[in-house]
């Protein structure tokens, strides 16, 4: 896929508040140092379209980008640790759990983590809340480049063992890194092939 276009096109507080939802929509969401905004970026091969911040937790209403005219991508706010109040984390929360459960042209989240870490809890709890709600979802590594390949193959064997304990079997998974490009191809590719399909079926949303 080619990306001709990219625009911003709100920021909402709510799911009811965003854009109508008529096209297809895939959203990206994690824990909140986790790259999301860069690897958005890379993705969409421009620099600065989602805000990057040094500042965790930088992220904190939907926001929605128009891709070539004929799909959005949403930027979600982090889940986790973030330089904020208890009250204002719940905040967070809720506004991620009703937009994801509610969203009906939600096609896919991708679901970020750190690649260099061991598989934590707080990202294994959300993946399995996302299979319990029958959230279509994908894994997306980040920051593969901060790592050696046997380290990092290690690191993701590990998180694949961690969840076939529950999981009788994995969504997609890629491996990414927003400074070097890794795996933005790829995802790029899932949506095409996906929004052909949902095309080829003459799928309407609402």
């Amino acid at each position: 896929m080619v990306i001709k276009t990219a625009e911003f096109v709100k920021s909402s507080a709510r799911w009811q508040d965003c854009p109508e939802p008529v096209m297809a929509e895939y959203a990206f969401i994690g824990r909140s140092n986790v790259g999301k905004s860069s690897l958005i970026n890379a993705i969409l091969n421009f620099k600065d379209l989602a805000k990057t911040s040094q500042t965790p937790g930088k992220t904190q209403l939907i926001n929605h980008f128009i891709i070539n005219e004929n799909w959005y991508l949403t930027d979600l706010p982090g889940y986790g640790y973030a330089r904020v109040s208890k009250s204002m984390r719940r905040d967070f929360e809720k506004i991620i759990t009703n937009y994801i459960l509610n969203r009906t042209n939600l096609v896919n989240l991708f679901v970020l983590v750190d690649s260099r870490h061991t598989p934590q809890k707080i990202d294994v709890e959300f993946i399995e809340w996302c299979g319990e709600n029958d959230v279509p979802f994908s894994i997306v590594f980040t920051k593969s480049d901060k790592m050696k390949p046997a380290a990092l193959a290690e690191n993701v064997e590990n998180y694949k063992a961690e969840l076939l304990k529950t999981w009788e079997e994995l969504p997609d998974l890629y491996i990414t890194s927003a400074e070097k490009k890794t795996g933005t191809s790829d995802i790029l590719k899932f949506i095409s092939k996906t929004n052909e399909l949902l095309a080829k079926n003459k799928v309407k949303f609402e």
